[in-house]
């Protein structure tokens, strides 16, 4: 008997709640002061999600099938990686180089 495939909508929505309360509950368990708007924004962003099954309304910031855009998924995580205590921003020299325009035969 096989089970029928999970809804992605659903997968997504519930991996972001289960995101947005760890970031909170880490916060808390370090002992972590979360600035009043970082509370908000933890709160309203659980609320919308909650409701909405997705926490923006334009298309254009984010994929169908994602629950948080682009800019609510950074800053959830530079507040995680602040409840954490790692730096707010990744460290040089980590992601891809960029070499422009030149053909692999000039180098």
């Amino acid at each position: 008997m096989k089970r029928a495939s999970p809804d992605p909508r659903q997968q997504a929505r519930r991996s972001a709640l289960n995101a947005l309360r760890r970031a909170r509950r880490s916060a808390d368990r370090a002992g972590v002061e979360l600035s009043e708007w970082e509370g908000e924004f933890l709160g309203s962003v659980e609320e919308r999600v909650k409701t909405y099954g997705r926490a923006f309304g334009d298309p254009e910031k984010g994929a169908a099938g994602v629950a948080l855009s682009v800019l609510q998924t950074v800053k959830l995580a530079e507040i995680s990686a602040k409840a954490k205590g790692r730096a707010k921003t990744a460290a040089p020299g980590r992601g891809l180089r960029r070499r422009g325009f030149r053909s692999s035969s000039e180098s």
